[in-house]
């Protein structure tokens, strides 16, 4: 019955959408991809928003019924039907009735199932269209017959694009620049670190802290776009990887003509880093936390140790990797993989969860001693006994599939966890009861 519901008012909300858009006329961006979508959803929405009224997805809305509730400017009703009955009638409204409406839509489009983006694609007419990355083995690629069928319908989302329209593609990325053949006459911008890039990231390094104790606090890169070139800071987030949405909301901006310093500028002033995605969280005892706990996929946890590697801080690196979900017949051998990367890139390794137990062991291989391996099946548990055991300039990477919640060990390791709500994925009442 939950699930006939979900289905019916999925359809509704669709058709309120599909009104709506018809009656407003917004400019739409569509950001798609398995890796990187909600951060760079939320860098458009910092780079572009000095320069148009601009909405962009609330955290991670990109299904058949988190599109429609950005579209229409409502919030999920979750288990409440009174919620979902004034959602359905505040979008009715909205129909009927003329108010002031966005210029623009950024809306992060995902794929749990396949058809997910052809189904979308069919009614979303889309003037800039975003493909992040797609590693060689994607989240969510059990449900799939094979990672190029995950592609494909990742690539589906060019349909949707206007004669007009743009579609940008991540230069990194062989699979995905192979989908500049389909633009069909669009035309077609690239972003990432590639020197062949339109828009290309130079310079990258992390920031530290001055002080006693020495801490990351930031990245720092220069931008290259055409003729142009900018520096830019990233105050509270860390990674080599984290920078790529910027790069991605510098192509889109530059599409609309906005010069890139006024780009840059604005990106500085409203962006927010996004919980979960390797944000900077202060911890107990002077130490630092990358929260990286949103979700997992292989591509996203090996760029995460990477970073950890770089990292010269004054303490230990401990390595807080939970299960990685959804991966299929790949589990096995993917774990057994980032195992072997926490071996050389952290000195303690905490496991939790027991597909995580195979990192463990591929650790112990490459030649991290057993008394630096912990291993737990509870994420709040993990963080409670390494809060015990932090000392002054450790740096904790906590990353997991959001099944693991393994911010319940980001919680336990804050300097402060009053701010949990403020700066954690899962805080809602409805993902606490879970």
């Amino acid at each position: 019955m939950r699930r006939i519901l979900k289905s019916v008012i999925a359809k509704i909300l669709t058709i309120e959408a599909r009104a709506t858009i018809a009656k407003y006329k917004p400019s739409i961006i569509a950001v798609t991809g398995s890796v990187g979508k909600t951060s760079t959803k939320d860098a458009l929405y910092a780079a572009l928003a000095d320069h148009a009224f601009i909405r962009k997805s609330e955290k991670s809305f990109n299904s058949e019924i988190g599109i429609p509730l950005t579209v229409i400017g409502i919030p999920n009703g979750w288990m409440n039907p009174l919620v979902w009955i004034q959602n359905l009638v505040d979008g009715l409204l909205l129909i009927l009735f003329r108010t002031r409406y966005p210029d623009w839509l950024v809306l992060e489009v995902g794929a749990d199932r396949p058809g997910d983006i052809r189904d979308v694609a069919e009614w979303l007419p889309v003037d800039i269209a975003i493909i992040t990355r797609l590693p060689d083995v994607p989240v969510h690629v059990e449900y799939f017959e094979s990672t190029e069928a995950l592609t494909e319908e990742k690539a589906a989302i060019i349909s949707a694009l206007k004669p007009s329209g743009t579609l940008i593609l991540c230069a990194d990325d062989e699979r995905v620049m192979r989908f500049a053949e389909r633009a069909a006459g669009r035309q077609v911008l690239t972003f990432g670190f590639s020197p062949d890039a339109d828009v290309c990231g130079e310079k990258t390094s992390i920031i530290y802290s001055e002080g006693p104790v020495r801490q990351p606090i930031g990245m720092q890169m220069t931008v290259r776009s055409g003729d142009e070139a900018a520096g830019v800071n990233i105050v509270g987030a860390v990674g080599h990887h984290t920078l790529l949405p910027l790069l991605a909301a510098v192509a889109a901006a530059r599409t609309l003509n906005v010069p890139l310093k006024e780009t840059v500028s604005s990106f500085e002033r409203n962006f927010t880093p996004t919980p979960g995605r390797m944000r900077l969280v202060p911890g107990v005892k002077h130490t630092s936390i990358i929260d990286d706990s949103y979700n997992a996929s292989p591509a996203a946890t090996e760029a995460a140790l990477q970073t950890l590697e770089k990292i010269t801080a004054g303490g230990r690196r401990i390595a807080m990797i939970g299960d990685m979900l959804e991966l299929g017949r790949h589990s096995v051998e993917e774990h057994r993989k980032m195992g072997a990367l926490a071996g050389r890139s952290a000195d303690i390794l905490v496991t939790v969860g027991f597909r995580a137990r195979d990192a463990a062991e591929s650790a112990r291989g490459a030649g991290l001693p057993d008394d630096a391996i912990l291993q737990f099946e509870d994420s709040a548990k993990a963080g409670e006994e390494l809060a015990a055991r932090a000392q002054e300039g450790d740096v904790f990477l906590v990353k997991g599939s959001q099944s693991v919640r393994m911010e319940r060990a980001v919680k336990a390791l804050m300097a402060e966890p009053q701010l949990a709500e403020k700066m954690l994925v899962r805080q809602e009442a409805e993902w606490q009861q879970r």
